[in-house]
């Protein structure tokens, strides 16, 4: 890492080894390379080139010199075909029949298909292992009750594990997306310049054969082309990775400012992991600030915006192709990829190390929760025979007096002065008015539905990997 010039931090501060060597220059042009290789292979079978020239191409295909590349590329103003002379020059026998039929994009399109789809296997499997810790704290907390907040305000209890069980199901929404874009990731296949496959059916004298050599090479690399290409593949499906990619940006983002927010004193409920050595603050040695989460919610904000250069690629790309998408797609899809990945591994830190306050849930719970048991205890009165209206009215005062008494700092006394209400206990007695107001008793069917939800992550089929290619 050279600190002396600018490096984006997806290079050194975020994103595993992994994913920034497969979209390393070095990885690019390795790739290229084995497109330009199994290119031969197939046209060697046609005779086209001879096999000693196909050998001498395998031979030299790992040698690869970025700095003397762009060195030429300096002169020609051309990446791709600076790497071919480079690899002609190294490989004097074989070089002569590089590239033989085929446009840049025939080779480049390869391999960024092929390169977005490896790594979205990899997210694909990070978000899984997000899920799958996702449903032991599901199963752990189901029966959990805590109060659930709405407007920001307490409403009714629910459990903790129903809460997390929200945040999964999201998650597992976000994981049949990703798995449907890894089925629609195709490529151009190798069909020149406009997409025709006119240069290699005039190789191979308009037999039609020109889908075996194609069919050959996207063998090779796992992938599958569609009936019609330009120059190159459908720029959409760039938007349809990167939006699926803002969609999971959105459901992790979701999750740690309500991380953020039951952290704060205010709620006190549940935090991020804060490590023994951490440092919160350089002034206020107290603090412990939910960097995790914040973190996640920062990264995740530049997801969608880099969808939105992809909708104008889309949109913009004229007639059978233009080159002003080239120089944005050289940012937005690698760093998408590498920020995505990044997110999921933060939040499964986050999720993973869940510091879960139960004595706070208590004290919260106490506050709270009888306020939403009102109803209840209004509907069995009305049932025992009074009137609805004047009912309500009764509940309403009492609440605001108990409210009342919560800001000044004391405990909820609803019960107590529900059970004192004449026009009350004339209709239900005073400990069916307590049951009535027990929180444990007002979380419904969560529990139950967030094992369902546990149970969905459990029968989670792996995602889908992208074969890798084997390289010289």
């Amino acid at each position: 890492m050279d600190y002396e010039t600018y490096a984006s931090p997806f290079s050194w501060r975020y994103g595993r080894l992994a994913l920034r060597s497969l979209f390393s220059e070095k990885m690019r042009r390795r790739l290229w390379r084995a497109v330009w290789v199994a290119l031969a292979e197939a046209q060697s079978a046609h005779g086209l080139i001879e096999e000693i020239e196909v050998d001498d191409l395998r031979s030299h295909a790992g040698e690869i010199d970025v700095e003397a590349a762009v060195e030429i590329e300096r002169e020609i103003h051309h990446d791709l075909m600076a790497e071919i002379r480079l690899f002609a020059r190294q490989a004097r026998r074989g070089g002569g029949k590089l590239h033989l039929g085929a446009t840049s994009m025939d080779i480049e399109d390869t391999v960024e298909t092929y390169r977005l789809r490896l790594a979205l296997s990899y997210v694909g499997e990070n978000l899984n292992e997000l899920l799958a810790i996702f449903g032991g704290k599901i199963r752990r907390y189901a029966d959990l009750v805590c109060m659930a907040y709405t407007h920001l305000q307490p409403a009714e209890p629910t459990t903790l594990g129903y809460r997390l069980a929200a945040y999964a199901q999201d998650l597992l929404v976000d994981d049949e997306n990703l798995r449907f874009v890894f089925e629609n990731l195709t490529t151009k296949g190798l069909r020149g310049a406009v997409g025709t496959a006119a240069s290699y059916e005039r190789l191979l004298h308009h037999s039609g054969r020109s889908a075996e050599i194609e069919s050959y090479v996207l063998e090779r690399f796992g992938l599958l082309a569609r009936e019609v290409s330009t120059q190159t593949y459908p720029r959409k499906l760039d938007y349809l990775l990167l939006s699926a990619l803002a969609g999971l940006g959105a459901s992790l983002s979701k999750l740690a400012a309500d991380v953020r927010m039951l952290g704060s004193p205010g709620f006190g409920e549940i935090a991020e992991p804060f490590e023994s050595e951490q440092v919160g603050s350089s002034a206020m040695p107290f603090k412990q600030n939910p960097i995790l989460s914040e973190r996640i919610g920062s990264l995740a904000r530049l997801l969608p915006a880099y969808a939105g250069v992809t909708w104008q690629n889309a949109a913009t790309n004229f007639l059978e192709r233009t080159l002003d998408d080239s120089a944005n797609r050289r940012l937005v899809l690698p760093e998408a990829l590498l920020c995505a990945d990044e997110i999921v591994t933060l939040a499964r830190s986050v999720v993973a190390g869940l510091r879960v306050d139960e004595r706070r849930i208590a004290a919260n719970l106490r506050t709270y929760a009888p306020f939403a048991g009102t109803q209840g205890v209004m509907l069995e009165a009305v049932r025992a025979g009074g009137d609805r209206q004047g009912l309500h009215e009764t509940l309403r005062r009492a609440s605001m007096e108990a409210w009342a008494a919560i800001g000044r700092g004391e405990d909820n006394p609803l019960s107590r002065l529900l059970t004192e209400e004449r026009e009350l206990t004339a209709l239900i007695e005073p400990a069916e008015i307590r049951r009535l107001l027990d929180p444990s008793a007002l979380a419904g069917t969560a529990p139950q539905r967030a094992r369902l939800l546990a149970d969905r992550i459990d029968g989670l089929a792996p995602f889908p990997r992208q074969l890798e290619v084997r390289l010289a």
